[in-house]
């Protein structure tokens, strides 16, 4: 299973908001902590803030804030809320499906299964539960990028 950059970018903005919940963060400073394009990021805010998890200031001061308290907020409904379809395989969608076996296969089923686990998986952890110690990921932030072996380990 493969979560979009969207979701990807979800998650990363969330953790950053948790891990600051003394004030607002902004989209340029949450696109620094992790070299990732402001672009994408404030159009990820902005489906956040639709979905009401997080609150949007605008003007001088402004920025971004958890609207939910971090414990409430279960890693499932966040991905449930970002991605598209949460389709795995083509034959999930009646408009894309052309498998000429989709009648008699049992892959699907099995498929299935293994999105619902998936999604129970997370949705057994809060958002307080992965940001655990918010010093040490704000010290990661703040030491600049990570060395190439640990940025591909990178959430």
């Amino acid at each position: 299973m493969q979560l979009t950059w969207f979701t990807d970018y979800g998650l990363r903005l969330l953790l950053f908001a948790a891990a600051h919940p003394d004030r607002r963060v902004t989209v340029a400073e949450v696109a620094s902590a992790y070299q990732i394009s402001r672009d994408h990021l404030m159009k990820v805010s902005q489906r956040l803030t639709q979905l009401e998890m997080i609150h949007a200031t605008r003007g001088r001061g402004g920025g971004l804030q958890l609207a939910q308290d971090p414990a409430s907020l279960r890693l499932g409904a966040v991905v449930r809320a970002l991605e598209p379809d949460m389709n795995l395989v083509e034959c999930f969608s009646p408009l894309t499906n052309t498998c000429r076996i989709s009648a008699a296969c049992r892959l699907k089923g099995a498929l299935l299964r293994a999105r619902r686990a998936f999604l129970d998986s997370l949705d057994e952890h809060s958002l307080a539960d992965v940001v655990g110690d918010p010093e040490a990921l704000r010290a990661l932030w703040a030491s600049g990028p990570a060395p190439p072996d640990e940025a591909s380990q990178r959430p």
